[in-house]
């Protein structure tokens, strides 16, 4: 679909110009100075020659194929022109013009017409209002970008076209070449997942790089992202993370922004790496391009001076990963070959007075242990340090390994020369301890995540037919939140366990209910209109007897009627109490861009004092399920501790599962929430005690 977006045979620039402050000039100039091969048909309704090449007064009058047109001229005229180019049979398009959706709803309209036009012609459009893209393997420089980035293994995208030129100006500073470059602009047709899916299977490209304010459509990046990333690398920072930078997101490119929480599950879901800055990016960027990934998360450090050896110990710890445990071959080899004051056990100490021979040894010694997945490299500049000598013997060692190095030359002035030879030997380095060894855990991760198989999702029998029937009443009865005997129904239909109940019209209906039950029981105001029952001391718990129910009744009716008397009454629901071991949360809302993100915590008052939470994108796999309960900081409460019993994690995580596959079935559930739900001892289940559903209506 691409292929002449990237890999044009000729190019039409719509809207060149003779003058050097103008867009149209400066893009010629770059397609120009850049090496296209292919012929470049300027476009001007000027007659004349422009840089030295014939111009056009339009599309039309080239009268050549083209595979590419490049549009830069005002708003007003860009759909008249597209509608051209397509008549034309031109190949593809890059509308660097600006005035679209960022200016109000007549730009919208015309991004609208823009992609039926796109799809009509079957001529793919990138931007509006973009910088263009820059291709160096073609080569080709279609955008208004100062410079032409280096050539290299790295494909960028960014919405954002002034970052762009940032990246590349940054990009000459550490030597990171990029094989494709796309400012995406407003996404009026080709998105970030159009790259993704062309960048999976590209030869050129060995990390895909990405700048996202929002994404097209949730559910298809997570597809996307899968499958790339089980190729190779996708690095990406996601902006908007905060709600006013949200809300700049929408201002910026009229995009909606999802929540932070479900792009971090999205994210994680997929394999994404998401970048934390612009540091990051290259950071981790670079060392993929650079070095092999890690076959496990066993890290060994040497190092010439035991302070930054420490700090990168604490490093590797809390991001966790594992200190390697040398093999007593290895530590022997190294006792024979290092001074007697040097360390042999990880990390290997070498002491500041080592030389370059000195590392050699230790790292030869250390890359040949099995017990070794990766090696970290500290440098600190004493006199007597031979920091090119070292940085030669660690891109020989780095060659002949074929291990994951990383180095952490650490020093400005002195070590500049030394930092040069280990970046064209490829072998990355970070100047402090804490940067590399998280490189090392995207690495691992990254390796952990293409190692790991497909994830399987499994679809729990629920009985559909009784589900849509509750729902469907509702609705019919204009009403978007369910009453608890009706969300009762429908965990029921998905197999999950609920106390016995009823609900009872009447206090003798009430007290037989509960004679039939036994003691204790639980009365709460059974009303599609209230809610929050608590709130209006519409919930009674430890009813021990019939009196107990009959004042109950009487008081929970009427404390629902005095301070909600326009709510419909249906009585009181009457269920057995019930105590378990342990109570968690279940919820569910769904997002704007990924739909629905299901959330578990601890349940009962914890989820709102502490917080602790973990969200998955549904639906998801058993596995995945796993892995949201022991997320949570509070986890092992639930796995037990100190003496205390393991809880049914098996259960809780089968009814993760449930919920899932409810919300992916049954998209008019837009809110959903289980709390508590009660957790009893391994092999004894789980059950919802209180059940909201909110309906779309």
């Amino acid at each position: 679909m691409l292929e002449k977006l990237f890999s044009p045979q000729a190019i039409a620039l719509i809207g060149a110009s003779s003058h050097p402050e103008k867009i149209g000039h400066e893009i010629l100039q770059n397609l120009i100075t850049s090496g296209f091969k292919g012929p470049i048909y300027p476009v001007n309704p000027k007659p004349g020659e422009i840089l030295g090449l014939a111009s056009y007064p339009n599309i039309k009058a080239v009268g050549k194929p083209v595979d590419l047109a490049i549009i830069a001229i005002p708003a007003d005229y860009v759909i008249e022109t597209l509608r051209e180019c397509g008549e034309c049979t031109v190949g593809s398009a890059a509308v660097i013009s600006a005035g679209f959706r960022e200016t109000g709803h007549e730009g919208l309209l015309r991004e609208i017409e823009m992609a039926k036009i796109a799809n009509y012609y079957h001529m793919p459009i990138l931007g509006p209002n973009c910088l263009g893209l820059i291709d160096t393997i073609t080569p080709m420089n279609a955008s208004f970008a100062a410079s032409m980035p280096l050539k290299g293994e790295a494909a960028f995208m960014s919405q954002s076209g002034a970052l762009c030129t940032s990246i590349i100006d940054m990009s000459f500073a550490i030597g990171l070449g990029f094989s494709r470059f796309v400012s995406l602009g407003n996404k009026a047709h080709l998105s970030e997942l159009d790259f993704m899916e062309a960048w999976a299977d590209d030869p050129d490209a060995k990390v895909v790089m990405g700048y996202l304010e929002g994404i097209s459509d949730g559910a298809r990046f997570m597809d996307l992202a899968r499958r790339l990333t089980k190729k190779k690398p996708f690095v990406a920072i996601k902006s908007g993370s905060t709600s006013a930078g949200s809300r700049a997101v929408s201002s910026h490119t009229g995009t909606l922004a999802g929540s932070e929480k479900a792009y971090e599950a999205a994210f994680k879901q997929s394999g994404t790496i998401r970048a934390g800055s612009i540091a990051d990016l290259f950071d981790f960027t670079e060392a993929f391009v650079m070095q092999p990934l890690p076959q496990g998360d066993r890290i060994a450090i040497v190092t010439n001076a035991g302070g930054p050896g420490i700090m990168a110990t604490d490093a590797i710890e809390r991001n966790g990963l594992r200190l390697a445990a040398l093999s007593s071959d290895t530590m022997n080899s190294l006792l024979a070959a290092l001074p007697p004051a040097a360390s042999v056990i990880n990390p290997v100490d070498l002491l500041g007075d080592a030389l370059a021979d000195r590392y050699k040894e230790a790292l030869g010694l250390v890359a040949k242990d099995q017990a070794v997945d990766a090696m970290m490299v500290i440098l600190t500049p004493q006199t007597m340090t031979q920091a090119e000598d070292t940085a030669r013997a660690v891109v020989d060692i780095s060659l002949e390994s074929k291990k994951t190095i990383l180095a952490c030359f650490m020093g400005d002035k002195n070590l500049k020369a030394a930092q040069k030879i280990l970046k064209e030997g490829r072998v990355p380095n970070y100047i402090i301890p804490e940067r590399a060894v998280a490189v090392l855990k995207v690495l691992c991760e990254q390796k952990k995540w293409q190692d790991t198989p497909v994830q399987t999702y499994e679809r729990p029998n629920i009985d559909k037919d009784q589900i849509r029937a509750v729902i469907d009443g509702a609705r019919k009865g204009g009403r978007s939140e369910l009453a608890e005997a009706e969300a009762r129904q429908i965990i029921s239909s998905c197999g999950v366990a609920v106390p016995t109940s009823k609900l009872c019209k009447s206090q003798q209906e009430a007290i037989d209910f509960a004679e039939e039950i036994g003691y204790p029981v639980v009365m709460k105001v059974a009303s599609p209109d209230i809610l929050h029952k608590t709130d209006i001391g519409g919930v009674h718990l430890d009813i021990m007897d019939a009196r107990a129910v009959r004042d109950a009744f009487d008081l929970i009716t009427f404390r629902a009627q005095r301070y909600m008397p326009d709510a419909e009454i249906w009585g009181c629901l009457v269920q057995k109490q019930i105590k378990g071991d342990g109570e968690v949360i279940i919820g569910m809302n769904r997002d704007p861009q990924f739909g629905p993100l299901v959330m578990f915590g601890l349940g009962g008052i914890y989820v709102e004092v502490l917080k602790d939470v973990s969200f998955r994108i549904a639906p998801f796999s058993k596995d995945e399920a796993l892995e949201m309960i022991s997320e949570i900081r509070s986890s092992g409460l639930l796995y037990g501790v100190r003496g205390s019993r393991r809880l049914d994690i098996d259960a809780i995580a089968d009814t993760l599962i449930a919920v899932s596959n409810l919300v992916t079935e049954f998209p008019e559930i837009v809110e959903m929430d289980i709390n508590p739900l009660m957790v009893f001892e391994e092999k004894r289940g789980v059950m919802g005690l209180d059940v909201r559903f909110v309906l779309k209506l």
